[in-house]
């Protein structure tokens, strides 16, 4: 079954915190309830993956101004279709940022939230059940701009709270200083 990937992913990940467990039990429940689950059409949500990518010294943190959600986020975006979250992680880094080299510090799940995406013209509101996975990267190479951000910057682990106050990010910034 192609959600079998993911839902044994989910059950072997251990949350941080209780309100992330509340989220990880969201998530399994709504990957059980549709089976259609990977994909964008599925208008009251879908499975997306993102990938916190820091640098080898993890000191920095690759983050990008988001166009649409004017919000400093790590990098990300929809499955469309591909039931294997750690690949569609990599894929929207790859895509999003133009750096080579972007490797997976596990395979594991790092992170998993739950937010809701505000209305636009041809959608309605809805929730990105997000799955998360930590990579790392070479700091030093060209960041590439797309359109899908304003800005993509190396940021200081230390200073992340300057540029944004969404607790997930946060959260995650957390999770690095404990490893």
């Amino acid at each position: 079954m192609h959600r079998d990937l993911l839902l044994s992913k989910l059950n072997g990940y251990q949350p941080f915190d209780t309100h992330e467990h509340s989220m990880l039990q969201r998530i399994v429940e709504f990957v059980k309830e549709n089976p259609n689950c990977f994909e964008r059409t599925l208008l009251i949500g879908h499975i997306t993956a993102s990938a916190l990518i820091v640098n080898k010294q993890r000191t920095h943190m690759l983050m990008t101004h988001h166009h649409k959600l004017e919000k400093w986020l790590q990098l990300g975006g929809h499955s469309d279709g591909d039931p294997n979250p750690l690949n569609v992680a990599l894929r929207e880094a790859n895509e999003e940022s133009g750096v080579k080299g972007i490797t997976p510090i596990s395979e594991d799940i790092f992170d998993v939230d739950v937010h809701e995406i505000p209305a636009r013209k041809n959608e309605p509101a809805h929730y990105h059940y997000d799955i998360r996975f930590l990579f790392e990267a070479d700091d030093a190479q060209r960041l590439v701009l797309t359109n899908e951000s304003k800005d993509l910057q190396w940021i200081p682990l230390e200073r992340i709270e300057e540029y944004t106050t969404e607790e997930s990010v946060l959260r995650m910034t957390r999770k690095i200083f404990h490893r």
